[in-house]
């Protein structure tokens, strides 16, 4: 672990950026609160050549001051606490932190007793500078950092650069396991998650400062592309389809799901960083699901309901495919081969040929975990956008059958629900469909005008 020694101030009054929806405190009994974290972090260097097969030995390069905040979202009556803290590295692709991850797994964390952390651990979101991708229409208050967006608040807080970021984010796992951060109490586990821009920072994290700090217990590895950031990186550069590939490293000691969509295959190149399982490695590949797609944005409206700006109006054709279902799955899956040993199934890759991914005649994938969407189809799910720019690849595309094609496939709604409920049965005897969701995606089959 970390030797630093942080000073925690909190929970701040008032209320945070970041905040989760007002309805989620009474629907789950959880409370949210915010802390700042203040002290020295330390930099690393890479000792020899950073290698593909990511088994990197890094050596400290300095240290500076920093003050950042994070995000406490908690059960309200730690007696249901269930041992477990999630350590969500915050997503900072638009310039200011999200929670994106959260967003998708909220019905998992605050009905099972987690607590969750996000962690503000990249400068662009504090102080400002370049983000990595701009999204059409935004309002610029929503881009702006932390202290300039509330000053009163966060004019304080301060970040020495992205080469600090590592050890920020130990320092912040090293204070959840003293307790705290919990009112004293202290966990059993401590999981790090991270999502597209975030998990290209937690391939760097697990190959070159996991092994001599032994923060985290597990990882969920979310949408990384083929490459990794920089060890020593500064700033937010370029996009994890950019650089050479990298791999997880095979002597890591603790378990690593990664969880890839077909627009991370293709788009993100994390086929050039594909290797095979591990008793420490898992990697899933979800059909017929995109990088970014609807649920996401759904998340978001319920989050800022003040907040007009609907990025469905940009791309209505976006993904509405599996991903949320199967990284709910996915999680539970990592927690339970943290906690009892249990691997998380075998899944079979997405097929490919030629650098793209193979497709049936109704244009959804070959391979990877299956579900309803793609096996019992009304559209095709795609994390494939014809959009150029590439905010609208990111979403990749759902296009709806015709009646014609529904007739055809399904000549009756008793042959269409007796389809998905054998394909949702089936997900959930692999583990790779929760028995919830299971519940949920039958329930809106038969209310589907389905042929």
């Amino acid at each position: 672990m970390t030797g630093q020694r942080i000073a925690i101030t909190g929970p701040i009054p008032g209320t945070c950026a970041n905040r989760m929806p007002r309805s989620f405190g009474e629907q789950y009994d959880c409370v949210e609160e915010e802390f700042f974290l203040e002290g020295d972090a330390r930099s690393y260097a890479a000792v020899g050549e950073v290698t593909e097969d990511g088994a990197w030995t890094v050596e400290p390069d300095g240290t500076a001051p920093f003050k950042t905040r994070v995000v406490v979202r908690r059960p309200a009556d730690m007696a249901t606490f269930n041992g477990t803290v999630v350590v969500d590295w915050f997503n900072v692709t638009a310039g200011v932190d999200g929670d994106p991850d959260f967003g998708l797994l909220y019905p998992v964390l605050l009905g099972g007793g987690y607590a969750y952390v996000g962690v503000s651990a990249q400068q662009v979101a504090i102080g400002g500078g370049q983000s990595a991708l701009d999204i059409p229409g935004v309002p610029n208050l929503a881009r702006q950092p932390l202290t300039e967006s509330n000053p009163e608040r966060y004019g304080t807080l301060t970040h020495p650069g992205d080469a600090f970021s590592y050890d920020i984010y130990a320092q912040v796992a090293a204070a959840v396991r003293r307790g705290d951060l919990l009112g004293g109490t202290t966990p059993t586990h401590v999981l790090a998650v991270g999502e597209s821009q975030s998990a290209f920072r937690l391939v760097t994290f697990i190959n070159a400062v996991q092994p001599p700090t032994d923060a985290f217990d597990g990882f969920l590895v979310h949408s990384r592309g083929g490459s990794s950031a920089p060890v020593s990186g500064s700033e937010v550069q370029g996009r994890p389809e950019e650089g050479p590939p990298v791999r997880i490293r095979t002597d890591i000691g603790v378990p690593v799901l990664q969880f890839e969509t077909e627009t991370d295959l293709v788009l993100l190149n994390y086929l050039a960083a594909r290797q095979p399982d591990t008793d420490r490695i898992v990697t899933w590949e979800v059909a017929g699901a995109a990088h970014a797609d609807a649920s996401l944005l759904e998340y978001g409206r319920i989050a800022n309901p003040d907040v007009e700006f609907d990025l469905g109006e940009f791309i209505p054709t976006m993904n509405r495919g599996p991903q949320r279902e199967v990284l709910r799955a996915a999680f539970v899956a990592l927690h339970e081969w943290v906690v009892s040993g249990t691997p998380p199934p075998v899944a079979d890759p997405i097929e490919t040929t030629d650098g793209g991914i193979r497709r049936d005649a109704d244009g959804n994938a070959i391979g990877g975990i299956r579900t309803p969407a793609v096996d019992v189809p009304v559209a095709t799910h795609s994390g494939e956008s014809a959009g150029d720019e590439i905010i609208f690849q990111l979403f990749g595309s759902t296009i709806p059958f015709t009646p014609e094609q529904l007739l055809a496939r399904y000549p009756t709604h008793e042959d269409y629900v007796a389809a998905v409920t054998a394909s949702a049965d089936a997900a959930v005897a692999a583990r790779f469909l929760l028995p919830g969701d299971r519940d949920r995606i039958i329930e809106e089959a038969r209310a589907a005008s389905v042929p």
